[in-house]
């Protein structure tokens, strides 16, 4: 094992417990020693590390729950199990392939788009659990990822009956039981809530095993807080539409997540910002102080149990509703307190922007806060956070003036329509002063090319312009594109800028994927040709899938010439991103950001594209591991705090993703997300906004979907207006890995793919990855007027701009 590599593990590992959230405790835990111990459960053996697609990282290895109980002492006392379950898994997945093969020809969908991230349900089983054993675990495994959502069937989000069935037994049969979640997101527990112990373990990369061990044995202890709402499948909200193909209306409006639940009168199995430790905490209000728009909250935690941990301090505000329409609370802000011994006390400070509070009037055209009380809320977790302060605005605000950039949808948004009285007698009251709470539209008309003009590309002409948008392109590799490796430089990156104009000063830019690590070929040489991956390409999950001819192809293609040296480049796996939000410890994910800005350094990664931090809008979502969480002040802090680690590192940078409301994987490069102008800037921008003005990435990504009808990288509301004028971003905009043609479309959909020439029109300066029909359609776009050269020009600015900030 290279240094590097070592000294990056010996970091994470002391974190990683910190992701993890212990939903349920009775004492039984920790164990004193390693003890006979059964490990069963379809993760046991097949211990999940991360998702599928671009959240595949090539680490040299990974410890299974299996093997990290075997090195941490325990004698595992299950193989019989594992290797029947393991016989039981293989016959099922034979019919999955079969039926993922029937489905493309049916849908006249390449195999690729058609198995990327689908899901395997896990099978029904019949194995005998005679252990004999002391203490045992049962690891409910599940894993999904782009391409596919989940399903609420048994065996992803509902538990199987004989799981249901073994949970129970074991919980019954054994003290000393723990139910193991190696998921990347919630599941339905509503049939096994009588067990006493339940820990999320989640997906933490290179270690999730070992890290299992140390809990279990009290060498670390979990004190994460879950990042996402858990209940009963029934009970979520059924207002807002799901997976379709075409159109998906986000009927619920502003209600998403705790806000559905807390508004509806829903009580979940576990609710957001929920999560225990071994030790006990009591946490108390102790003061308040305003300066301008931002609010101090003061929190006081002591651990009142016997083992050590970390607590997690929550400030949530009830806003007014007079004219506006308001959800019960929303998250303001969150502090972690450091280690505590028992009986030791810390003070937190938890300190946030009253502005960031502001709803979003559509009739006025603005974000407005509107006269009243703000109730301060603090707590531990949004069921039980507290009334405690009153902030005060003897008027209303117009924190920014602005005007709707979207169609209205044909529907209206979700409302309670109920009252909400809440008792504030006797609580500490401060002043706001409204003055203080206005925010001001940036002006960036000119900026793109003013960079242009100081750094040479005016230099260029409109078809060197027109080359200088399209991502870097050997002839027309689809399959590379569709799964993130079209890079020319770098083996296994994602993609790379065009370097025709390397003479002028305008060096290529290589981007890497993620966002559970740097994602890039593991083995490769080099020859008077280039450089070459070697190994199939085809994720591990999608290879199964592919047609025989297609996988033969593919390996003549990865096979190395004679006499050639063989390199290596080995990569850190970090936990995914909603594992890293349930840390609340935006330090510790500036800590995993570091790690891997250096990578990028080692390897020759420009820019990364990632953190990903889209809403976790319904459980669903194949693809919500990689996001955060479904509150925007979770998910635009931890990617800020992400960001901040890698760029850091000079001439590093991230790319923020997927910009905007791309919140299901059904279709997912033509379907249209239909939202409320209110709801789309209040819950599904909103993070970006926080993470740009705390972090300053250098990029960002648009995503696939379309928004309100129109796909969002050919919205210049969306990547101009907002993100430029609101936001204050200057960095570059490229396209998510667009590939032309209809075969990766859904068989009856509405939409196609976007047009180059529109994109550009729309202020993005990058179509990814590039092939020479892109490029084509960008000059028939200028012959058209569908974009004009000065766009083009403006556009090379802030690739320019980026080039600068990188040093290149």
């Amino acid at each position: 094992m290279n240094t590097y590599e070592k000294e990056h593990i010996d970091r994470i590992r002391p974190f990683l417990p910190e992701c993890t959230v212990l939903l349920k405790k009775n004492g039984a835990f920790p164990l004193d020693k390693p003890c006979r111990i059964a490990a069963v459960g379809s993760g046991a053996a097949k211990t999940v590390k991360g998702g599928t697609g671009s959240g595949e990282v090539n680490s040299r290895y990974f410890v299974s729950v299996e093997q990290g109980l075997r090195d941490a002492g325990f004698d595992v006392v299950s193989k019989g199990w594992a290797a029947m379950y393991a016989h039981t898994e293989d016959r099922a997945r034979k019919q999955f392939i079969n039926d993922i093969k029937t489905r493309a020809r049916k849908e006249h969908m390449s195999v690729i788009s058609a198995s990327m991230g689908a899901v395997m349900t896990a099978p029904e089983y019949m194995i005998p659990l005679e252990l004999g054993c002391d203490a045992a675990v049962y690891v409910l495994s599940r894993i999904s990822g782009e391409g596919n959502d989940r399903l609420m069937e048994k065996g992803d989000f509902l538990l199987t009956d004989s799981e249901v069935r073994d949970i129970l037994a074991l919980n019954e049969a054994y003290e000393r039981f723990m139910l193991v979640i190696n998921a990347g997101g919630p599941v339905d527990l509503s049939p096994v809530m009588e067990v006493g112990n339940i820990l999320v373990l989640s997906q933490l990369g290179v270690e999730t095993g070992a890290v299992l061990a140390d809990i279990l044995l009290g060498k670390a202890y979990p004190s994460g807080k879950l990042a996402t709402t858990w209940a009963a499948g029934g009970d979520y909200c059924s207002v807002g539409e799901f997976g379709d193909i075409n159109d998906t209306r986000y009927r619920e409006g502003i209600y998403v997540g705790y806000r559905w639940f807390d508004a509806s009168g829903t009580r979940p199995l576990f609710p957001f910002g929920y999560g225990l430790g071994y030790t006990d905490f009591e946490t108390s209000y102790a003061g308040i102080s305003v300066s301008g728009p931002s609010i101090t909250v003061s929190a006081d935690v002591t651990n009142a149990g016997g083992y050590a941990g970390k607590e997690v301090a929550q400030v949530y505000v009830s806003c007014p509703s007079v004219r506006l329409d308001r959800e019960p609370k929303s998250l303001a802000g969150f502090a972690k307190t450091g280690e505590l011994a028992p009986g030791e006390h810390e003070r937190t400070a938890i300190t946030f922007d009253i502005r960031d509070l502001a709803a979003y009037d559509e009739s006025r055209e603005a974000w407005i806060l509107e006269a009243g009380e703000y109730i301060v809320m603090t707590g531990t977790d949004a069921e039980n956070a507290v009334p405690s302060a009153v902030l005060t605005l003897d008027r209303e605000v117009v924190v920014l003036g602005t005007r709707n950039l979207f169609p209205r949808p044909d529907f209206e948004d979700w409302k309670i329509n109920k009252a909400r009285d809440t008792d504030t007698a006797g609580l500490e009251r401060m002043a706001l002063d409204p003055a203080a709470c206005e925010r001001e539209i940036r002006d960036t008309r000119g900026l793109g090319r003013g960079y242009a003009e100081h750094t040479g590309a005016m230099k260029l002409s409109d078809e060197e312009l027109a080359l200088l948008g399209i991502g870097a392109f050997d002839g027309e590799n689809r399959l590379s594109g569709v799964i993130g490796d079209s890079a020319l430089t770098v083996a296994g990156a994602a993609g790379e800028t065009c370097s025709a104009f390397e003479d002028l000063g305008i060096s290529r830019i290589v981007m890497a994927d993620g966002p559970a690590g740097v994602r890039i070929a593991r083995d490769y040489y080099v020859d008077e040709k280039g450089i070459h991956s070697l190994g199939s390409p085809i994720p591990e999950g999608m290879a199964d899938m592919m047609p025989s001819a297609l996988k033969k192809i593919m390996s003549m293609k990865a096979r190395p010439k004679k006499n050639v040296t063989i390199h290596e480049q080995y990569c850190t796996a970090i936990p995914i991103a909603t594992a890293i939000a349930q840390s609340f410890n935006p330090a510790g994910a500036e800590m995993l950001g570091d790690i891997v800005g250096d990578e990028m350094e080692r390897f020759g990664v420009d820019v990364w594209l990632a953190p990903a931090l889209n809403i976790h809008r319904n459980v669903l979502c194949g693809r919500n591991f990689e996001y955060y969480s479904e509150d925007p002040v979770v998910s635009g802090i931890m990617a800020a705090a992400i960001t901040r680690g890698v760029q850091q590192h000079p001439g590093r940078g991230v790319t923020i993703k997927h910009f905007a409301a791309n919140n299901q994987e059904t279709n997912r490069y033509a379907s249209n997300s239909i939202i409320s102008e209110r709801a789309l800037r209040e819950i599904y921008l909103k993070g970006f906004g926080i993470c740009i003005r705390e972090a300053d990435p250098m990029c960002l990504m648009t995503s696939y979907n379309l928004l309100n009808g129109e796909h969002t990288s050919e919205s210049r509301a969306l990547t101009t207006d907002i993100l430029r004028g609101e936001f204050g971003f200057d960095g570059l905009v490229m396209t998510d890995w667009v590939i032309g043609g209809d075969t990766l479309l859904s068989k009856d959909s509405a939409y196609g793919v976007p047009d180059p020439a529109r994109v550009a029109a729309a202020g993005s300066s990058l179509f990814m990855p590039g092939r020479r029909n892109d490029y084509k359609a960008v000059l028939t776009g200028l012959k058209k007027g569908t974009v004009t050269s000065d766009q083009l020009l403006d556009n090379a600015g802030w690739i320019m701009r980026v080039l600068e900030r990188l040093g290149k």
